[in-house]
């Protein structure tokens, strides 16, 4: 892939994320080959107008031009599954990715907002997607269906194999044309629908499901959890307490690595927060849902 080739990214997020995604964003460009470009998607789930700004004076406008699209405009007025989980529900935002993206554009990076990348994007979107749908990663906690906790808990009664490999959507390189010609979009939210008492990782229960067996998988350092030892991470996905709470209690050196970037952002000096905002993000996410489903 030629360097004058921009990237297309997108990520996901709300105010509360918005610093995550800041620190993502450095990352990238502070580990892009020279001559390097980002075309960045930003899915704007009520992000403010202040937050928008300090967001457009942490990036370099010579690399990255970024792009706002509202959820709703996103989503483009479809209905989304009312899951049980305290995920909020623009996780569902990557499932239209496709259909928002320019038609132009056939290879997609979708990346969680809470990652830190430590390698030169171009070399991921090398990988070729010729005959594949999508690419990932295996989830290092969830290796396969049949995990008893958090894998596809009705793998049987689906005709599945508890063997297969199961990944993580935190990161998602797609095929967006035969994502549309095979119509992964709907089968994922009748799946979802279907099924919406064993979705306990709602969207990745669903995309599983539809691409079981169908996946490209990506070396695991391009989606190296926080809490998992890796040699060489070229990305850092801090599941679990994300560095801007106090509570976070994972690798001390990726938080120092992540505040290292931030620093580099409008949000400089930026102060960790307590777990009662932390909650409270939680408590938002499940009303939002009650909402939509009463209201």
């Amino acid at each position: 892939m030629s360097n004058r080739h921009s990237l297309t990214i997108v990520v996901v997020c709300d105010n509360h994320y918005v610093v995550l995604a800041a620190v993502l964003i450095k990352s990238i460009e502070t580990n892009l080959r020279k001559g390097g470009k980002i075309d960045l998607w930003i899915v704007d789930d009520g992000i403010s107008e202040h937050s928008k700004s300090r967001m457009h004076a942490s990036v370099i406008p010579e690399i990255t031009q970024i792009h706002w699209i509202t959820i709703q405009d996103a989503i483009q007025g479809a209905r989304l599954p009312i899951d049980r989980s305290s995920y909020p529900l623009n996780i569902y935002a990557r499932l239209y990715i496709p259909y928002f993206i320019p038609q132009n554009i056939e290879k997609v990076l979708y990346l969680d907002a809470d990652m830190l990348v430590l390698a030169d994007l171009y070399e991921l979107f090398n990988t070729n997607l010729e005959l594949s749908i999508l690419a990932a990663v295996t989830d290092p906690r969830v290796k396969t269906f049949d995990n008893h906790w958090g894998g596809i808990l009705n793998y049987k009664e689906l005709g599945l194999r508890g063997g297969s490999a199961y990944f993580n959507t935190g990161l998602l390189l797609i095929n967006t044309k035969k994502w549309i010609d095979a119509g992964i979009t709907e089968q994922i939210v009748a799946i979802i629908n279907t099924n919406v008492r064993f979705a306990n990782y709602p969207d990745q229960y669903g995309l599983n499901i539809a691409m079981a067996d169908k996946w490209l998988k990506l070396d695991d350092a391009w989606n190296n959890f926080v809490t998992v030892a890796h040699p060489h991470p070229k990305i850092i996905h801090f599941v679990d307490r994300k560095p801007i709470y106090k509570a976070y209690k994972n690798n001390p050196q990726y938080k120092q690595l992540f505040f290292e970037y931030l620093n580099n952002t409008a949000w400089k000096n930026y102060r960790p927060i307590g777990e009662p905002k932390r909650y409270l993000k939680k408590i938002n996410n499940i009303l939002g849902k009650i909402y939509k489903l009463f209201g």
